[in-house]
């Protein structure tokens, strides 16, 4: 029992959130968003709240919104508020209340305000653990920002359960990234929940913020992404089951979520997500419906273009259906619907969509009798957003919605009329839509005839023609027929005409032709007037059977341009005719072809009624057997013609029983089928099978019988689409037994072609008809290898007639292009003989499209190799005929004139040949040359002929010699790949090649010649190798120049395919190679400075590859040098190049370079001489050249890439690693006997050292050290210097945690100073010294004593000693430097160092020119001195420094100098002793005083430098030296003006000087107590006023200006603090003001300054020390008595501010009394200026002072009464201010007063 209820106890205190544990209480406290831990848990509530109200306030600011939880969540209560004494119900309350806060103040979690509000929660409602949820929530869209870690810290240990996954996060305190929250909201259904009902309830409240919709959309989407991909099934019905779990999940939120009108941001995110379930998931098309339905209902203005979208995708999706009522009333509200569909088909297919849309409007039409939506489907229609078959689809939905509209929805008929409108426009529509709207109208199932009665409209469009003048009177009769009054008047007419004797086929029948059709098309509509018209006798219908009238009118009928319902009249009619008794005896085979042409008609009803007459005519036939009929129209079917090669029986037969009668059921389905069946029977029966073989067989005759008869129909028919129609079957027939339809139907051609292009035109547009097709069936009658028919053809081209005809002209030259490949091999050649004989014809004016057709046809077929050698050759014959020369004249000419007048004469001659050779290369280069290779030799004789032809006219013909090299470069791999291919090496290609590419100025032609150079050298390399050597050299000064990566690529693959055969030729040879290939090397060095800096590096890179690096490399960098010898630029190139090579390669390079340089310098020198051109060379010439190479090597020794890898590969132990060592040692040697040969040649030598001084630097700098000891003891001063100097450039580079380094460097350091003392060679010295200030520096405080042996040497006679300037500017600041590293270790040194550095300034400074070096070097000395030691600069040694810089200042030294000086001068104003340096500064005053401005200023600025350094106590203890410091400057104003100042310190510059002598005095005043500083005051005073004899009055003036002038920035600065001081300048200032002299300009500037400093004392009086009769009394009298000098001085500016400010202090109505009697006694004044003056002070004085200045106004109005009368005009303006200056104050008039 007892452990039952100590279960329960626990688990009660584990869920309870309260405790009375100290410790936990206080751990729960110091939850904090702001502070620390430790401090918030020291916090009281109280101090919590304030700081948090004050963010909550600036929330209240930022958004009204929070202002009602003031009154909860933030109210004064609310700080006694605790959670665990709540009640449940209490504690539910404030939940919502925090929830709502939380939601509200998410948007500004970035501020510290919501921080600081937050933070209040946290700490007293510990929502942190209450609402746990709802805080990370809020906190999570801002996951990346530093506030979420901090929130992560503070969370409890039990969080969430959806929230768990935060759990590695909160144990490291690191964000979580976006992958996790998006892991976490795909496999976790409640995650995703809790986030979107935050920000479902976001919304709903308005609270919602970019940043939580942006957050929601992303992670949704991501998630609904991920769990699509993971409930993929390939079982169909889990795959169901799935989508429907998802959609339960997520389908409420997304349903709520698209209707939100007020969130525009969170429908866009909602239509991307519904976008990836549409496109990814399953979904049936009622789910996509209902989601389209409702985004739809939910979209606005902001959200329907992004909305569109979405519903595209969403149709996509779905069914080919129309869309629901609600989406259609939706799109239709959409303003520029269609538009916008246009801009969205740019991206998305809208077609589902646009097509929904459209039938669901069509549906409103028929339901409804809605029209207004016609336009929007008219418009979707034409706007081309459908599909083909969609187009068609919404056409035939209109076309039966307008079939479907009755009385019932349309009363008035307005709807079909506006659906017949909306019919006829678009069926007249061009484009694609149009095109497939008419072929939908072709495949309606129901009578549209019947719908085009009923709409009146005429829905088929008819083709729109040109009309002639008898058109035009046809339509003009035709119309005087329309507007007689009815069908019945116009059939009573027709009775009354006879029927005529001649057929409708000929040619007189026109016009009554016409006539009779329309009569019939009208009458066509019924069935009563269609009989009717059949019965009137103008037809005939009685003796139809032998007259060719009544059928022929209807055949004419049916093969014409009329609508469909007349055709199928016309048809029936004849049928009807012919199944009547009188018609059984007669052979009506005349009607077949037009049958066939009906069986051909796009109309299905036509095909139809043409079936049915097919079948009478079969039972006709059938029923006569064995009788002998009469042919109908065999006489004047076509005029006299009658009917042409006329069927006998049997073939009768077997056209209809055999051909046509078995077919019809497949040709009414298809118009085309009856062509197929013509072509089956008419062609031989192979390629079918035995059953319909044996049925359909026809025997030869037949068929021939059968073809002549059609042909001959096709020649007599006057009706072009009867010729058309039958020519699709019969141009598809070859021949039968010998006769071709060439023979047949070749007149047919020639009758074409012998139209007028008028008369074609007409022809065709009256039956509606493209004469372009007409043109092609006619031409296509010709065959292949058919002489006759080619023939008709060139005849044709050739005539001048055809020309006009480009249509004939295009079909002609086409059919010879179809019909090439079956041409035998000699007609291909004669007919590509004659087509490029009339290319080569000059054009006239109007024969230029036969030109170019026969141009394009050559350029179309493929041409034989016979054919293009035949061209080829050709172009020989051509070429010397143009470049022969006329026969010589008699007269003797010069050569010039002579090859003048050939070009003249042959002008015409050259353009002709210019013109053939540019299209047969053209021909040969469009003919894939690769097939023919036969053409090689030829080509190459034509690249040959091309150079003469070239040299005759002056140009380099780079066009065809690119054609040639093209041509040829495409045959090498023919002649690779076949051995039975040969090319003959004598013939001299490589030289025509090489002439390519020497005369050639074209980037193309050369670039192509040496590609076909690369490729013969691998195919053929005998053919070229000898021609290489002038190719490369030529290559140098064309190809390489080009910019472009073909051309790259062109020399790369001539260098890789060429130079490798090259060189291993010269080695069989057994030639010098280097030596051999030299031309070739200089002309590629010399193109260096051509080729383009970005290919630079890989083509000789290239080059020294495919030559062999390790012969080859060092004689182009020695050419490459002895060039350009050693610029920057060829430097880096060089060295780049050796770079990219291996260790090896390049030691041994600079080894073969040294030998090579040793070679040069030989008497008679070897293969240098070849290289370098040094064979013949003076000496001077031979040191030139080594001089050029000595420049590269120390550059390429310095290679720093090269000197790692010799580092690398000596910390390896191999036999690589020995060879490196071997080749570096051999390299050492090599140098050095270098340098023994050049000794005595010094610029050499001095290379040479440069060399092993980088060659040494190769090593590590252990091992460098020990080398330098060894040859420090050389005597060549020089040389050693240089090691000392490469010593100085790897300390620069050390590393100071080098241990190594460092022992090396500090052990070297006494053989150093062993140089300084002993060596006697100045600048040998100065490096060593060098070497000694870089080494203390980095590792000097590591060994102090060998710095300060060194330092002990530098300092002395050995070297600061010393006379070189630059020796001592090196010794000090080495100095300098030691002074860091030793500090007091170095005073032992500094009684020798310090006097000679002066010594050496003062020095500097007193030459003429001052030593800026020497200057600066001491300084720098100085400076360190100061900064380290600062006792060392005793009073002497700072009174000399001191000095120094005065003279340095005034010496107008550069920057830098000044920089250095002040910068020690601040060290000293605050390192050194305060009472050494203000006692220095106060001697070397004058000093500084005598050199001038520069140096004033900088002493002051040194002065005030200290004081602000120095301590109130420091200040106070140098009062005395100060003071007097500061009396001596405020004197200088005197003894400039009195002569002790030697320098001359212009006015302005003095005063600069003053002001800064007041600020640093008011330093030294704010450091002083009143105690020390009244008695430095009142010494200043008198010694401002009794200091000088009283007979030196200008010298008093002058220093009492300095004075005042500091008195004045005293009293201004200070202000009320210091207004007692005034009692001290009284007595001074009435004496100068009574005392004043006007007419001397410094005592009238004396006297301003003081009255600036008493109005500024004025101002200030706090304490009323001026209301005092004694203050007030002393000055006031003296200050009135001065507007007596009115006239000289300017009172406004100086005596009335003083008068005003006096006033205004002196407070007191008796001082006002006494101060405005004494004005008013001015205003009787005799001279107007005083009077002016005081009038102006009175006007300041009402304005300041008021009413308070104004109760003395009854003394004042006499005064101002007369000034109203004043002699002085300016005086009585001014007093007229004053009075309106008085009444603004007392607000009411003083004319009264005044009067």
């Amino acid at each position: 029992m007892a452990t039952s209820l100590a279960a329960q106890l626990a688990q009660i205190a584990a869920d309870s959130r309260a405790s009375f544990n100290s410790k936990a209480l206080k751990a729960t406290h110091s939850k904090s968003l702001i502070w620390e831990p430790r401090v918030a848990a020291g916090q009281t509530f109280a101090e919590i709240y304030q700081v948090c109200l004050e963010g909550f306030e600036d929330l209240c600011h930022l958004d009204a919104r929070f202002a009602h939880f003031g009154t909860t969540l933030f109210s004064e209560q609310s700080q006694e508020a605790d959670r665990t004494q709540m009640t449940v119900e209490e504690n539910a309350a404030l939940d919502k209340r925090v929830d709502s806060f939380l939601h509200l103040v998410g948007s500004r979690l970035r501020l510290m305000p919501a921080v600081k509000a937050i933070e209040w929660l946290i700490r007293r409602f510990r929502i942190h653990e209450f609402n746990t949820a709802a805080l990370i929530t809020t906190f999570l869209p801002y996951h990346t920002i530093p506030a979420f870690v901090t929130l992560l810290s503070i969370l409890p240990a039990k969080i969430p359960l959806e929230y768990r996954f935060l759990d590695p996060y909160i144990r490291s305190l690191t964000a979580p990234p976006r992958a996790a929250i998006v892991q976490q909201a795909t496999n976790r259904p409640e995650f995703l929940s809790t986030i979107s009902q935050y920000t479902l309830q976001s919304c709903r409240a308005r609270q919602e913020y970019p940043g939580l919709v942006s957050f929601w959309g992303g992670v949704m989407a991501e998630a609904v992404n991920g769990m699509l991909d993971k409930m993929r099934s390939g079982r169909r019905s889990i795959q169901l089951e799935n989508d429907h779990l998802l959609l339960q999940q997520i389908g409420p939120v997304l349903s709520e979520v698209l209707v939100m009108k007020e969130v525009p941001g969170i429908q866009i995110a909602s239509y991307m997500i519904v976008t990836i379930l549409a496109a990814k998931g399953s979904l049936n098309d009622g789910a996509l419906a209902a989601f389209m339905d409702q985004l739809v209902h939910g979209w606005t203005v902001d959200t329907y273009r992004t909305g569109l979208v979405c519903l595209c995708i969403l149709a996509q999706h779905r069914s080919a259906k129309q869309v629901s009522s609600r989406v259609a009333k939706a799109l239709m509200k959409v303003p520029n619907l269609v538009p916008t569909l246009v801009d969205i088909n740019r991206e998305h297919r809208v077609d589902k969509l646009a097509n929904g849309l459209a039938l669901a409007s069509l549906d409103r039409v028929t339901k409804k009798g809605d029209i207004r939506s016609l336009p929007l489907v008219n418009s979707l229609l034409l706007a081309n957003l459908l599909q083909e078959m969609q187009i068609k689809v919404a056409y035939k939905a209109m076309l039966l919605a307008a079939h479907k509209v009755n009385d019932q929805v349309d009363e008035d008929g307005r709807i079909r009329k506006d659906l017949g409108s909306t019919l006829v426009s678009l069926s007249q529509a061009g484009g694609d839509a149009g095109d497939a709207i008419r072929s939908a109208i072709g495949e309606v199932d129901f009578d549209i005839e019947e719908l085009e009665l009923k709409l009146g409209a005429a829905i088929r469009p008819t083709l729109a023609i040109e009309q002639s003048p008898a058109d035009e009177k046809e339509e003009q009769e035709m119309r005087a027929i329309d507007k007689q009054p009815d069908l019945d008047s116009t059939l009573q007419e027709l009775t009354k005409l006879e029927p005529p004797a001649a057929s409708c086929l000929a040619q007189e029948s026109g016009s009554l032709f016409h006539d009779l059709c329309t009569v019939f098309l009208s009458a066509a509509a019924t069935q009563r007037d269609l009989e009717r018209f059949d019965a009137t006798p103008v037809l005939g219908r009685p003796s139809a059977p032998s007259n060719s009238f009544y059928f022929s009118f209807f055949l004419r009928v049916w093969c014409g341009p009329f609508p469909t319902l007349a055709k199928v009249a016309a048809l029936d009619r004849v049928k009807a005719r012919l199944k009547e008794s009188d018609s059984a005896d007669r052979d009506f085979q005349a009607i077949i072809p037009y049958c066939a042409v009906a069986l051909s008609d796009p109309a299905k009803k036509v095909r139809r009624a043409a079936a049915d007459l097919v079948a009478v005519l079969g039972s006709l036939l059938k029923d006569s057997s064995g009788q002998s009929r009469q042919v109908w129209g065999n006489t004047d079917l076509y005029d006299k013609a009658g009917i042409p090669s006329m069927l006998d029986r049997d073939s009768l037969r077997s056209l209809l029983h055999s051909v046509l009668i078995p077919c019809l059921e497949e040709a009414v389905l298809h118009e085309g089928h009856i062509i197929a069946a013509l072509v089956s029977a008419l062609e031989s029966s192979k390629g079918s099978s035995k059953k319909e073989t044996e049925k359909r067989h026809l025997s030869h005759a037949t068929r021939l019988s059968i073809l002549k008869f059609l042909c001959g129909h096709v020649m007599e028919t006057p009706l072009l689409t009867v010729k058309l129609r039958l020519l699709r079957s019969l141009n598809q027939i070859r021949s039968i037994s010998g006769t071709s339809r060439t023979d047949l139907l070749l007149p047919l051609l020639r009758w074409w072609a012998a139209l007028s292009r008028e008369e074609a035109i007409k022809l065709a547009a009256r039956e509606s008809l493209d004469e372009g097709l007409m043109e092609e069936a006619v031409a296509d009658v010709v065959i292949a290898n058919h002489a006759t028919g080619l023939e008709t053809f060139f005849q044709l081209v050739n005539s001048p007639k055809t020309v006009l005809r480009p249509n004939l002209v295009q079909a002609i030259f086409g059919r010879i292009t179809k019909i090439w490949p079956s041409m035998k091999s000699d007609t291909k050649s004669a007919t590509a003989r004659s087509m490029f004989a009339m290319t080569q014809n000059r054009p006239l004016a109007d024969q230029g499209s036969i030109v170019t057709e026969a141009v394009e046809l050559l350029r179309r077929v493929d041409l034989t190799t016979d054919i293009l050698l035949e061209f080829i050759d050709s172009l020989q014959d051509e070429v010397k005929l143009a470049t022969e020369k006329p026969a010589n004249k008699r007269r003797r000419v010069s050569t010039t004139e002579q090859s003048g007048s050939v070009a003249l004469q042959s002008s015409p001659e050259l353009k002709a040949a210019l013109s053939k050779t540019t299209f047969v290369l053209e021909l040969v280069q469009e003919s894939d040359p690769a097939v023919h290779p036969e053409l090689l030799p030829s080509l190459f004789t034509t690249l040959s002929d091309l150079h003469q032809l070239g040299t005759i006219i002056g140009s380099e013909l780079g066009y065809l010699q690119n054609l040639v090299l093209s041509s040829l470069l495409e045959m090498m791999p023919a002649y690779k790949d076949n051995k039975d291919l040969s090319i003959d090496a004598s013939v001299g290609h490589g030289d025509v090649l090489a002439t390519c590419i020497q005369k050639s100025s074209s980037p193309a032609v050369i670039n192509s010649a040496l590609l076909l150079v690369a490729s013969l050298a691998k195919t053929a390399p005998d053919v070229v190798l000898q021609s290489v050597m002038p190719i490369f050299t030529f290559m140098g000064s064309s190809v390489l120049k080009q910019a472009d990566d073909y051309s790259a690529h062109v020399v790369n693959q001539t260098i890789k395919e060429v130079i490798p055969p090259l060189i291993e030729t010269f080695r069989r040879r057994g030639r010098n190679v280097v030596a051999s290939t030299k031309d070739l090397l200089a002309s590629f060095v010399t193109a260096y400075e051509h080729v383009p800096s970005h290919r630079k590096h890989d083509l000789f890179i290239s080059l020294v590859q495919n030559l062999g690096p390790e012969d080859f490399l060092f004689a182009v960098l020695a050419m490459f040098v002895d060039r350009y010898a050693a610029t920057d630029n060829m430097i880096s190139f060089t060295t780049q190049m050796m770079s990219s090579f291996s260790v090896e390669t390049q030691l041994q390079t600079l080894i073969k370079l040294l030998d090579l340089i040793s070679d040069t310098l030989k008497p008679n020198p070897g293969l240098s001489s070849t290289l370098l051109g040094g064979d013949g060379a003076g000496e001077h010439d031979s040191q030139k050249i080594a001089t050029k190479q000595f420049n590269l090597l120390p550059h390429l020794l310095a290679n720093r890439r090269l000197k790692r890898e010799i580092t690398q590969l000596a910390e390896r132990d191999d036999m690589e690693t020995g060879k490196i060592r071997d080749l570096y040692a051999t390299l050492l040697e090599s140098i050095l006997a270098l340098a023994a040969t050049v000794k005595g040649k010094k610029v050499l030598y001095s290379r040479c050292g440069d060399a092993l001084s980088n060659l040494l630097n190769l090593l590590s700098i252990a091992e460098f050290i020990k080398s330098v000891e060894t040859l420090l003891d050389r005597p060549n001063v020089g040389l050693r210097q240089k090691v000392l100097r490469a010593l100085e450039l790897r300390v620069d580079s050390e590393s100071i945690g080098n241990a190594k380094s460092r022992e090396a460097l500090l052990a070297f350091l006494p053989q150093l100073t062993a140089v300084i003392r002993e060596s006697d060679d100045t600048n040998y010295k100065h490096t060593a010294v060098t070497c000694v200030d870089k080494i203390s520096e980095k590792y000097g405080k590591k060994d102090l004593d060998a710095v300060a042996a060194a330092a002990s040497t530098i300092a002395g006679d050995h070297c600061l000693g010393q006379s070189s300037q630059t020796l001592r500017v090196m010794a000090l600041l080495c100095l300098a430097s030691l002074v860091d590293v030793l500090q007091d270790g170095i005073v032992p040194v500094l009684p020798v160092a310090i006097p000679k550095a002066l010594a050496y300034l003062e020095e500097s400074l007193d030459s003429e020119e001052p030593n800026t070096e020497l200057h600066n070097a001491v300084y720098a000395f100085m400076a360190a001195l100061a900064q380290h030691i600062p006792y060392m600069i005793t009073g002497a040694y700072l009174d000399r420094l001191l000095t120094c810089s005065n003279a340095s200042a005034a010496a107008d030294l550069d920057d830098e100098s000044n920089s250095n000086r002040t910068h020690c001068l601040q060290f000293l104003a605050k390192l050194v002793d305060p009472k050494v340096f203000y006692n220095a500064l106060n001697q070397n005053w004058a000093f500084a005083a005598d050199c001038g401005f520069s140096a004033v200023v900088e002493h002051l600025q040194i002065l005030g430098m200290a004081l602000d350094k120095h301590s109130k106590a420091v200040v106070a203890k140098n009062a005395a030296s100060l003071s007097a410091l500061f009396l001596s400057s405020m004197d200088l104003r005197r003894t400039v003006a009195s002569g002790p100042v030697k320098s001359s310190i212009s006015p302005a510059e003095l005063d600069e000087i003053e002001t800064k002598i007041s600020d640093d005095a008011l330093k030294m005043i704010y450091k002083l107590n009143d105690a020390t500083f009244r008695p430095i005051f009142s010494k200043l005073m008198e010694w401002a006023w009794i200091g000088l004899p009283k007979n030196d009055t200008s010298g008093r003036t002058l220093r009492l200006f300095a004075v005042y002038g500091f008195l004045d920035t005293f009293f201004g600065s200070l202000k009320s603090i210091v207004t007692s001081y005034a009692s001290y300048i009284i007595e001074s200032a009435v004496k100068i003001l009574s005392a004043t002299d006007f007419k001397d300009a410094s005592s009238k500037q004396l006297w301003r300054r003081v009255l600036h400093t008493l109005t500024r004392c004025f101002e200030h009086d706090q304490d009323s020390f001026w209301q005092a009769p004694s203050h007030f009394g002393a000055v006031a009298p003296v200050l009135v008595e001065q507007f007596l000098h009115a006239g000289s001085v300017d009172a406004a500016e100086d005596l009335i501010p003083a008068v005003v400010e006096l006033a205004a202090a002196a407070d007191s109505q008796e001082h006002h009394k006494e101060l405005n009697g004494a004005l008013l006694k001015h205003l009787r004044n005799g001279q107007a200026a005083v009077r002016l003056a005081v009038v102006q002070c009175q006007q300041a004085l009402t304005g300041r002072l008021g009413e308070e200045w104004l109760q003395a106004l009854p003394e004042m109005l006499p005064y101002i009464s007369e000034l109203q009368d004043d002699d002085d005009e300016v005086v009585e303006r001014e007093n007229r201010r004053w009075i309106v200056g008085i009444e603004e104050k007392l607000g009411e008039s003083l004319d009264s007063m005044l009067q």
